[in-house]
């Protein structure tokens, strides 16, 4: 299974910053050691492009992302500051999400190790999310022709509205999203499927939940493409999750979501989205299990062929 890899492009941050940037260096390098993935290559993607950006967010925005002309209202809503390495992660980042697209329609699944930044907007960034990967990869792949309906899955603590906004009412894509009531963002945006829970929610209930929301997403197929964001916010040890899902009950999910898609022979991105445990190496602990996860299915997926 292709992984793509973007953490070498360091995006500085003030000390006490409290975005975990270190998870994904730390991600790739627990991959990189185990005999589990000896044969799932790690590669670095090319940086996505204007005329790919251009595709969801507005001429004025990229520019001022890419200029350093973004206003201070606009840098703290995005809550990173700008740089020219900010600028060049955050293409990259989406860059990997465009190529795991890309990897997944020739090997059926792929991976982004970062990703998942769907609080952008065309014309605005927040949340930690510059340029809307999963929107950008899905109009990329739709633009050219590789594509026509699409799914984002959508199972990060937060929702999606960035990602719903650019893509809720479009007739080629179908946005799902199951996430914290009261939790960030405040305003919300209209998905396709918005499937609210409230603080506290375990496991049992959460994939009950799931499997409700994915037989809804079979009755608006078929689709040629599904991009995952495999959130480890809703762990229970999450300081802005709100949820209450072991680490156990996230592999369910995951197995849930790649099963469902492999079972359809749905190509399947997934991205690593949100994680803020105070302890950086339970975000990895879960996002490890998930890409060991998907890199099952996939030798699976090559067997069946």
């Amino acid at each position: 299974m292709r992984l793509y890899y973007t953490d070498h492009f360091e995006l500085p941050l003030p000390d006490g910053h409290r975005f975990p940037m270190d998870k994904y260096r730390r991600l790739r390098r627990r991959i990189s050691e185990s005999s589990r993935h000896l044969q799932d290559p790690l590669i670095v993607p090319p940086a996505a492009t204007d005329q790919q950006l251009l595709l969801c967010h507005t001429l004025r925005y990229v520019r001022a992302v890419c200029e350093g002309s973004l206003t201070p209202a606009e840098i703290r809503r995005i809550g990173f500051p700008w740089s020219p390495k900010m600028v060049e992660r955050s293409r990259r980042s989406t860059g990997a999400t465009i190529a795991a697209a890309r990897a997944a329609m020739e090997d059926g699944i792929a991976a982004n190790l970062a990703g998942g930044t769907h609080h952008a907007f065309a014309d605005a960034g927040e949340g930690y999310c510059v340029f809307n990967d999963a929107a950008v990869a899905i109009r990329v792949l739709q633009t050219e022709g590789k594509i026509g309906r699409a799914a984002v899955i959508d199972l990060d603590v937060h929702q999606g509205n960035g990602t719903a906004s650019l893509l809720g009412r479009r007739d080629d894509v179908f946005t799902l999203s199951i996430h914290g009531v009261k939790n960030f963002p405040l305003r919300k945006m209209p998905s396709h499927l918005d499937i609210d829970l409230p603080d506290g929610t375990k496991g049992p209930e959460y994939c009950r939940t799931l499997v409700d929301a994915l037989n809804a997403l079979a009755n608006h197929g078929p689709y040629d493409l599904a991009i995952y964001l495999a959130g480890a916010d809703p762990f229970e040890g999450d300081r802005l999750g709100r949820l209450s899902l072991t680490k156990h009950d996230l592999s369910v999910r995951d197995q849930t979501v790649i099963d469902w898609c492999a079972d359809r022979s749905i190509p399947l991105a997934i991205a690593m989205a949100g994680g803020y445990a105070p302890d950086v190496d339970d975000i990895v602990d879960i996002h490890f299990s998930t890409i060991g996860i998907a890199s099952a299915a996939a030798t699976r997926i090559r067997s069946s062929v």
